[in-house]
């Protein structure tokens, strides 16, 4: 006998499943298996044809399915465990844009933004194409954008259930009447299993592939399982659609204040953003990207994507406490009984955790606040030369932002096994298809229209550069920002770094006075100056690309000088 039947608790999104129960004569189970009942058909999702699609499924659904698939292995805090394979963070030599109008003309090409024709576009499209026909298939919808304005509605269709679980944490998840309407903006397809094999004749860097065809509203994954890629991916459109309609997209992270003041929090992947936005005073708005529009800051996301090397329940108490059913741990060591060590690093130093946002308690559920009242851009600085905190002119914060100084963390690209110097326009070139200057005229504008206090902090090196000195603590870090937050910081006497013309505390509670000024913190003042002097001429020398002043960029004065 052959029954179907609604289950209303277990399907948040009802209408999209019915439950198959097969019963035999004696009304023993045999098996269970879920039909798609949305509607969905091969056409509509653009394949030739398809095996079980699986719509919308809710957190419990995705947990049983990665299980089935085994997928994954669930942790004592009851989130559930992956590996991504060799590929434990994203492969940007592998992202292209396909050259073609009218998107060509706004888009900045070089080796950030590269270009791959039409003509190899629609080749690898439609093996994509071939390759997720008749399988089963995730699918799940989203909204990238907290603002109703301005949001995009995205579908994802991958292979696997710990993806869909992935993107159902990090996008935010419309209204069950949302659904029954949601037409997508933007479609993603993950053929993440699924090398090319032309790549050499297509004249591509490897056999891995992340392409954007703008015109066509459709991105194509293949070669690579990091999840990440999904998410930086939708990011990098926000970065594209949003800046030609006047609209700040921003790499930051954001909370707000029991007062409204909002701040932001600038900076790659390893410098800080979660962990210093994450905090139990102040409402979480979002960890990883957001916009800024006339109406103030809005959250791109419904999740957080946070590092978990090295985490721990008392430096970390917020972000340790989100790890339960329904975060996503990825590339993390754990024993038989799924105790996660989180100071291995034997898979790789990016081990992950992706949650919703609704798993921090302190979070602002709105998903978006006023105009910021503080910007802070967080460097890693592998030198050591920088102070913990500084005080920026605006002309200071324009030379800043735009210079993008920081160190790439181990773990967070291919390749990259310990921290490296880098100039990363506006803290995120890598996600940045227009120009940089487009995105620093948006910044300076708003900084100038609403009075807005930037600051530069050091979450790297202090005392001597990596391996001589050591690292910046969460705690002293922590105390420069609460002094930034709470204003005290303006009590402060403060004198002139040499060399890069910063601002820093004389005296700062919770922070060592000896680490205020860096050069203090050297035994060897001489390397410090030598060292500090090297760096120095490292801005001054990226920092030539911008120096048009007829654009209105040429902010040299307000940094380093020799």
């Amino acid at each position: 006998m052959i029954s179907y039947i609604v289950d209303p608790q277990y399907f948040p999104v009802a209408m999209d499943c019915l439950r198959q129960i097969i019963i035999n004569d004696d009304l023993n189970v045999i098996y269970e298996e879920r039909l798609l009942m949305s509607g969905l058909s091969a056409e509509s999702l653009g394949l030739k044809s398809i095996a079980k699609v699986y719509h919308n499924l809710s957190h419990d659904e995705l947990f049983e399915h990665e299980l089935n698939n085994k997928e994954g292995k669930v942790a004592s805090s009851g989130a559930m465990m992956i590996d991504t394979g060799k590929f434990t963070g994203r492969s940007p030599k592998d992202k292209y844009f396909v050259e073609q109008s009218p998107s060509q003309d706004n888009l900045a090409w070089g080796n950030i933004n590269k270009p791959v024709s039409a003509e190899i576009f629609d080749e690898l499209y439609a093996d994509v194409i071939d390759y997720l026909s008749d399988k089963d298939i995730y699918v799940t919808d989203g909204y990238a954008g907290a603002s109703e304005d301005t949001r995009k509605s995205v579908r994802f269709i991958t292979e696997f259930a710990w993806q869909s679980h992935f993107v159902k944490n990090m996008f935010i998840c419309p209204e069950a009447s949302d659904l029954e309407k949601f037409a997508p903006d933007f479609r993603v397809y993950n053929a993440s299993h699924m090398n090319n094999e032309k790549w050499d004749k297509h004249g591509l860097n490897s056999e891995v592939f992340v392409i954007f065809n703008i015109e066509k509203n459709v991105a194509i994954i293949g070669g690579t399982w990091y999840g990440g890629e999904m998410k930086k991916g939708i990011f990098t459109m926000m970065n594209y659609w949003l800046p030609l309609e006047g609209i700040l997209s921003m790499h930051c992270s954001a909370n707000v204040g029991k007062d409204g003041d909002v701040a932001l929090f600038f900076g790659l992947s390893g410098t800080g953003k979660t962990t210093l936005s994450t905090d139990a005073a102040r409402e979480l708005i979002g960890d990883d990207e957001h916009g800024w529009d006339d109406e103030g800051v809005f959250n791109f996301e419904g999740g957080c994507y946070a590092k978990t090397i090295d985490l721990s329940a008392e430096n970390e108490p917020e972000i340790h406490g989100a790890i339960k059913h329904g975060a996503l741990l990825e590339n993390v060591v754990a024993d038989d009984d799924g105790i996660v060590d989180f100071t291995d690093k034997s898979k790789t130093e990016n081990t992950r955790v992706s949650y919703p946002i609704d798993h921090i308690d302190n979070h602002r559920a709105s998903l978006q606040a006023g105009m910021p009242r503080n910007i802070i851009f967080l460097s890693c600085d592998a030198f050591g030369v920088l102070p913990p905190v500084s005080k920026l002119t605006k002309e200071q914060a324009m030379y800043y932002f735009l210079s993008g100084y920081t160190a790439k963390v181990a773990g967070t690209e291919r390749g990259i096994t310990e921290p490296v110097t880098a100039f990363s326009a506006c803290f995120g070139e890598a996600f940045l298809p227009l120009h940089p200057t487009v995105y620093a005229k948006l910044l300076g504008e708003k900084l100038e229209e609403h009075g807005v206090n930037a600051y530069l902090v050091n979450t790297g090196w202090v005392g001597g550069g990596y391996g001589v000195g050591k690292r910046m603590s969460i705690k002293g870090t922590r105390a420069c920002i609460n002094a930034i937050l709470d204003g005290s910081i303006n009590n402060s006497e403060f004198e002139t770094v040499p060399f890069f013309q910063l601002h820093t505390p004389k005296t700062l509670a919770g922070v060592e006075t000896s680490l205020l000024n860096p050069r203090n913190a050297w035994e060897d003042k001489a390397s410090y100056d030598a060292t500090a002097a090297n760096l120095a001429g490292l801005f001054i020398k990226n920092f030539k690309k911008y120096t048009d002043s007829s654009n209105g960029f040429d902010f040299t004065k307000a940094g380093p000088q020799l």
